[in-house]
């Protein structure tokens, strides 16, 4: 095989991908875009994992690219992550992609080409008022529903279907937004054992608390992020912001958090193998291999 054009590292969370991912990086001379829905977001550290100090000296592209409170979206980071790579190779590096957003990391090695969606005030007026339960059942009528992603709030169901209803009546875009699969792409992805994938998700949601995270929710409703969008965002920022708010107790929130970030780490996983069942390789490597042998196994794969 050839040197590859990208390398992706993929896998649930908790994993430890940044780490593998900057190994790569220093080896191959290489360059990290973040495919990660989350870590765009400026001021949202903990919650999002961004351990920005296992990069070193390594670049990287995607991180704190929009403010808090902002709606990023698929569109635009399939625009960012092909400037990214441009910039990247014009400077000789080779550009990895590192994250846990399944979506946004197919529809990247698909190159896809979706166009930007605009807001639809008529079809919003006509579904204010119903219930999370109704717009899905709506959503599920238009499309078939892979994961539960955008039916997580009414926000992200709403949205949802004003996409769905927007390629409905302009089909022209479906021809534009065909999935066109890279051929020079190498993915690695983490492989853990389940148990073992818990323990680490319990042991780093501790450990953020420990660390302020907390302290970085409230600081983001003080700074005039609401509540409802922080809740948009999910998971850290959905459970610390109902406790926050006085609608859960510390440890309610700390148990349906942990519950959620196990069941997130699920639907990765079930996005994942949902990709090789669409025709991708995903050479999965133990977790726990040294980082020197994790550089190597990936060599090979091309050499």
């Amino acid at each position: 095989m050839r040197t590859p054009g990208i390398i992706a590292v993929v896998g649930p969370t908790a994993t430890g991908k940044t780490r593998r991912a900057v190994a790569l990086a220093k080896e191959l001379d290489g360059e990290i875009i973040s495919g990660d829905s989350r870590q765009v977001y400026r001021d949202m550290d903990l919650g999002t994992g961004k351990d920005l100090e296992e990069y070193g000296t390594v670049p990287y592209h995607l991180i704190d690219v929009a403010p808090a409170g902002e709606k990023y979206n698929l569109h635009r980071f399939l625009h960012d992550a092909r400037l990214a790579e441009e910039d990247i190779r014009s400077r000789g590096h080779l550009p990895l992609i590192c994250g846990g957003t399944g979506m946004y990391i197919e529809a990247f090695l698909n190159d896809l080409n979706l166009p930007e969606v605009p807001e639809n005030t008529s079809l919003r007026e006509s579904l204010k008022g119903k219930s999370l339960e109704e717009l899905t059942a709506i959503l599920a009528e238009m499309k078939t529903l892979h994961n539960t992603t955008d039916v997580d709030t009414v926000k992200r169901a709403v949205r949802a279907i004003e996409i769905q209803r927007f390629y409905e009546d302009h089909p022209e875009t479906a021809i534009s937004s065909k999935p066109r699969p890279r051929t020079d792409a190498i993915i690695v992805g983490i492989d853990i054992p389940r148990d073992i994938r818990r323990q680490r998700i319990t042991a780093r949601l501790k450990s953020r608390l420990d660390n302020g995270m907390l302290q970085e929710v409230a600081d983001l409703l003080a700074g005039g992020i609401s509540a409802d969008d922080l809740i948009y965002y999910g998971l850290e920022y959905k459970f610390l912001t109902l406790h926050l708010t006085g609608q859960l107790s510390f440890n309610e929130m700390f148990i349906q958090l942990e519950t959620a970030i196990h069941q997130f780490a699920k639907r990765q996983m079930t996005w994942f193998r949902g990709m090789e069942r669409r025709g991708f390789t995903i050479n999965w490597l133990p977790y726990d291999l040294p980082d020197d042998e994790f550089v190597e196994k990936v060599k090979q794969l091309y050499i």
